[in-house]
């Protein structure tokens, strides 16, 4: 009966945190491991009971992953989608929930991005500056294809030169 309580309580406690804000499957299970639960069956009842009182929607999730990395941090849909991937998100949830970001403030952010760091640059030559701009959108996670085009009008050559 204690073991019933147990369950029922950190139940509880799983959807109160998933009512205030989002969280996918792999978050709620680390959540039910730090909070001493280490059966695995329980820990499988406990988040179905989640996913079937739509406390838990990995769409939902995804979605909301992908808005907020990308409006709040500024990262592209490559970097969103790895750290997607590091949840475990499927493939295809992961797709969808990029699909929620609007291109065209996509290539605005972009541009913002490459114009703000072009600011702060301290570059030898054309060169010098195109591959630290490169570089700098890259690792916030913007596809590359995007990144060549848009340093190519900002820096005012093509790369090849």
């Amino acid at each position: 009966m204690e073991e019933k309580n147990k369950s029922d309580e950190l139940l509880a406690k799983a959807q109160r945190i998933c009512s205030e804000r989002e969280y996918c499957e792999s978050d709620i299970r680390n959540k039910l491991e730090s909070w001493g639960e280490t059966d695995e069956k329980r820990v499988s009842i406990i988040i179905a009971s989640l996913k079937k009182e739509k406390f838990i929607d990995e769409e939902r999730y995804a979605g909301a992953f992908a808005r907020d990395r990308f409006k709040y941090q500024q990262w592209g849909k490559v970097k969103i989608a790895a750290q997607m991937k590091l949840k475990h998100i499927p493939s295809a949830v992961i797709a969808s929930g990029l699909s929620t970001i609007d291109e065209k403030e996509y290539l605005e952010m972009l541009k913002e991005t490459l114009l703000k760091h072009r600011k702060n640059i301290k570059a030898k030559n054309r060169y010098d500056l195109k591959g630290k701009l490169l570089r700098h959108a890259l690792a916030k996670g913007f596809e590359s294809h995007l990144v060549y085009e848009l340093v190519n009008q900002i820096a005012g050559e093509d790369l090849s030169e």
